[in-house]
């Protein structure tokens, strides 16, 4: 899959996780903005899972053996809370709010990621 069909994916999956719950909001001022805001935030998210999550998660290996693999969802959800300070930082408009939201919604990022992955693979 190109980098750019991970981008569009990984903002889709956003979209779907800001349209389930409310504490994750995508700012701007019309549908189409808002759209831009998702492809960059989808940019971000792409680099923070290539770069960030596989030093954490070998890191934390043997806790991940430990809880039986429980804590994935944790650095998930921390890793949507680190894309949310970025964009933020950035000055997009995409904000997470509460560490249940981020765990929830990286729930939904992954699961919408995997159908939309596994759809646009063929």
């Amino acid at each position: 899959m190109g980098l750019l069909v991970r981008v569009i994916v990984n903002a889709l999956a956003l979209a779907a996780a800001a349209w389930l719950f409310d504490d994750i909001r995508v700012r701007g001022d019309d549908p189409g903005q808002q759209a831009l805001t998702l492809v960059g935030v989808g940019l971000v998210f792409g680099l923070v899972n290539a770069l960030v999550a596989p030093v954490v998660k070998l890191l934390s290996l043997p806790f991940i053996v430990l809880t039986l693999g429980l804590l994935l969802l944790v650095i998930n959800a921390v890793m949507l809370i680190l894309t949310s300070r970025i964009a933020e930082a950035l000055g997009l408009g995409f904000t997470v709010d509460g560490f249940g939201t981020a765990l929830l919604g990286s729930i939904v990022i992954s699961v919408v990621a995997a159908i939309l992955g596994a759809v646009l693979d063929d």
